[in-house]
């Protein structure tokens, strides 16, 4: 085990937010663990990943990232914690990183039969079913619904759904069928939010909490939901994580969510998420030959699931990360944070920030850095 500040005698790696410390050996192959009220720290090399090459693959990191450089980057191996930051306990809002738990919640009431993947927005939200009648959960959840609302007219340079009143449909779709184009589109997953809040007949944070947050021990301290207040009476929280709606969170607690989807919706003996739901979530669903949007603020051709971001391929025959295995999938939002789970190396990454105006981490940053990760892990 390491702890820093402690001084060890065999070869110690300094970096500025953590220490690393070198084995001599590994004797066997280690097996997955969940974290109990905290994460169980250890040595790399225990968990077949190389010190040296995993300061080398941090190091890249830091040199490519703005001020907050790794001081929120966390490493779990296995169930076990090989690298911390020295702020990993910071709580701030994580931008469209909030959409995969946004989808999180559909499973659960999918998991409930309460919904489904083609349950029609309108039979929840009346006002849908004038200009969007045949608008789908799965269309929201993969970002190709063609959903507009009142005043989602461009704001400078913000032009993918910025509006203020993501609840009021507008009377002319961004484009129909549904299905038909893809667009990343902020208050089309703010109503995707509302309409799962109809669904549950509750705010959607209290389902989260209860099912997935609570059962997988999150700090509640550590972790918020922010919300639009009461719509229609009940508290809808904010689906897409714009306009300061998002999730706030730690980069402790937010590895807890990724260790969950890593084991496939299961926390130590129970199924908290179908396995199945995070086999196909994780998953892209939308053709790399579909048309894109042009006021899109994002291209998930090829590279999207339900709200989480894969490896497949794009539309130019390239992956997002090709250093990373083809499994790899993330949770992004802006500001630089993201979180990648590698099923393959058995890993989940959390690098949260606020710095993406001095340095934006670019998918070619990430992929490099994956790959270099790749090199340290000795046992795959």
């Amino acid at each position: 085990m390491y702890v820093e500040g402690t001084r060890v005698s065999i070869a110690v790696i300094v970096l500025t937010c953590s220490v690393l410390v070198v084995a001599e050996s590994v004797t066997s192959a280690p097996e997955m663990t969940f974290p109990g009220e905290r994460w169980q720290e250890v040595l790399p090399e225990s968990q077949g990943v190389d010190s040296q090459k995993l300061y080398e693959a941090i190091s890249y990191l830091k040199s490519h990232s703005g001020p907050d450089g790794v001081t929120e980057l966390v490493i779990i191996r296995n169930g076990c914690m090989i690298f911390k930051g020295s702020n990993i306990d910071k709580m701030h809002g994580v931008w469209s990183l909030t959409k995969s738990s946004t989808s999180t919640v559909l499973s659960l009431l999918i998991d409930d039969g309460k919904a489904g993947l083609d349950t029609l927005a309108k039979d929840h939200v009346p006002s849908m079913a004038a200009t969007y009648p045949d608008v789908t959960l799965r269309h929201f959840t993969t970002m190709t619904s063609g959903y507009y609302a009142v005043g989602d007219e461009p704001r400078g340079s913000y032009k993918h759904g910025p509006s203020t009143t993501p609840f009021k449909p507008a009377e002319t779709p961004l484009f129909g069928p549904p299905g038909s184009r893809y667009a990343y589109w902020d208050s089309a997953m703010n109503q995707f939010a509302n309409v799962l809040t109809r669904i549950a007949d509750e705010p959607i944070e209290d389902l989260f909490k209860r099912r997935i947050a609570d059962p997988i021990g999150m700090d509640r301290a550590k972790w918020d939901w922010g919300d639009f207040g009461k719509v229609d009476g009940i508290v809808v929280n904010g689906g897409s994580g714009n306009n300061n709606k998002h999730m706030f969170i730690s980069a402790r607690e937010l590895a807890r969510f990724g260790h969950l989807f890593l084991n496939r919706g299961r926390w130590k003996n129970k199924q908290l998420i179908s396995a199945s739901w995070v086999d196909m979530a994780t998953k892209s669903h939308v053709p790399a030959s579909m048309p894109l949007e042009p006021l899109s603020g994002a291209d998930g051709r090829g590279v999207y699931g339900f709200n989480w971001w894969t490896n497949d391929t794009k539309p130019n025959g390239k992956r997002n990360w090709p250093g990373a295995p083809h499994c790899t999938y993330s949770a992004s939002g802006y500001n630089n944070n993201d979180m990648f789970i590698i099923p393959k190396w058995n890993m989940v990454i959390v690098r949260l920030g606020l710095d993406q105006r001095d340095v934006p981490i670019t998918n070619a940053i990430y992929g490099a850095f994956l790959e270099k990760i790749g090199q340290a892990v000795t046992q795959k």
